[in-house]
């Protein structure tokens, strides 16, 4: 079969927009293939519709947020493309960018369209072809060339393929996990597939009862039934009428996701930045419900919401077996509500499942592609790179910065190809 094009990219995201455009600077002749009516509609969702579009970390440090394997394998995409050079190449393209809380990176405008807009303006102002409802079915390696195969009965070649359609997250963006069926196909090694930063589900009622109320300062540790830590992370939760989300749940979900079974607790340090002695000292001269109420409520840097102190001190004054509140009860209860307070469990027995979660973990095995090109080792001419790859981080900007930075070294291999 001879090729048609230089290079097609399966998939107009954030990866796969940033990889057309960095290619056809190059000189090579792209393909885009999107399946929806328009590009990057996960860019457009993400991050509340803002769009945590990098880190404000180090190249280093932000490869390290996706664990040990993860970050060997982003080690030269990340020093090739760090986050600084991410947020440079935003500003110009226009996108001013601002950094707030846990080193997150946002457009100024607060907009995430203006990303998207930013994104495909320079793919097709550096000469990409961009063509929108046109699903890929199916890919194949024919001769020296790569076959996609196009809903309607169509087809297009080309000498490198791209493939970054996305996972299986979030479906009503476009994301229904079709590429994980055509690495299998071509006998590729496969992680199984699971949703990851998605909400946690909790059987127990007062869980649900606090809906609504957010800890911004909290410690978050994921137990499994023997009281194994599986996960931690000091980000902010928020209750739901279905059990717990926010970033600090959100983080530790993936482990959730693949054993929901297991006999998962969610453990809030409540007051993280003070140590149990200094609990001690602040409830000692405490002897009234209205004082000690008062310490948890406003006593500290990030108060303790009213209505979760009075769960609290009820499921304390419950555990004693005591029909008295915590303030009137022994120091050895005193004592219970301290650890409550810096190891609040709370039963957690499932996820929201792929339809809430923000990426989809496992995916394509990271030994089966070369981390400075994307290419597949046993496929000659295939670069996949996205949610693709079996690369999970957490919520802070770090999957974008994932997708340009392995974007950019994808398409600096393109003339190699």
């Amino acid at each position: 079969m001879t090729p048609q094009h230089d290079l097609i990219v399966v998939g107009a995201g954030a990866a796969g927009l940033w990889a057309a455009a960095r290619a056809a600077e190059r000189g090579r002749d792209v393909l885009v293939l999107e399946k929806t009516p328009r590009t990057g509609t996960k860019v457009l969702a993400s991050g509340g519709s803002r769009c945590n579009l990098t880190t404000a970390l180090g190249a280093t440090e932000a490869a390290r947020a996706f664990g040990k394997a993860g970050a060997r394998f982003l080690k030269h995409a990340f020093r090739v493309l760090p986050p600084a050079a991410v947020r440079e190449r935003f500003h110009q393209l226009g996108v001013a960018t601002l950094e707030e809380r846990f080193d997150k990176i946002f457009p100024a405008s607060g907009r995430a369209r203006d990303v998207r807009d930013a994104l495909e303006g320079w793919t097709r102002g550096a000469g990409a072809a961009i063509r929108c409802n046109a699903p890929a079915v199916g890919v194949a390696r024919e001769g020296e060339a790569w076959r996609v195969a196009i809903a309607g009965g169509e087809s297009v070649s080309c000498r490198t393929l791209f493939l970054c359609p996305g996972g299986q997250s979030y479906a009503r963006t476009g994301t229904t996990g079709d590429g994980y069926a055509w690495l299998e196909a071509l006998g590729l090694p496969l992680v199984r597939p699971a949703p990851a930063l998605v909400p946690l589900t909790s059987p127990a009622p007062w869980v649900r009862a606090l809906s609504g109320i957010a800890l911004p300062d909290v410690e978050v540790r994921l137990l499994d039934h023997a009281g194994k830590l599986a996960a931690r992370r000091p980000r902010p939760v928020l209750f739901t009428h279905r059990g717990v989300s926010g970033p600090g749940a959100m983080d530790v979900s993936e482990a959730v996701a693949r054993e929901p079974d297991a006999g998962w607790s969610l453990v809030l340090d409540l007051v993280p930045d003070v140590p149990r002695e200094g609990l001690r000292e602040r409830f000692l001269a405490r002897e009234d419900a209205t004082s000690l109420a008062n310490v948890l409520t406003r006593g500290f840097d990030t108060p303790v919401p009213r209505r979760v102190v009075d769960t609290l001190l009820a499921s304390v004054a419950a555990n004693a077996g005591a029909s008295e509140p915590p303030w009137k009860l022994a120091r050895t209860t005193r004592h219970d509500l301290i650890e409550a307070l810096k190891g609040w469990p709370i039963p957690i027995d499932g996820t929201l499942g792929y339809d809430a979660a923000e990426v989809t973990a496992g995916g394509l095995a990271l030994s089966a592609v070369d981390p400075g090109s994307m290419r597949v080792r046993d496929a000659p001419g295939l670069h996949v790179f996205g949610e693709l790859l079996d690369l999970t981080g957490p919520i802070g900007g770090f999957h974008f910065q994932s997708a340009f930075a392995c974007a950019e070294v994808a398409a600096a291999a393109t003339t190699a190809d």
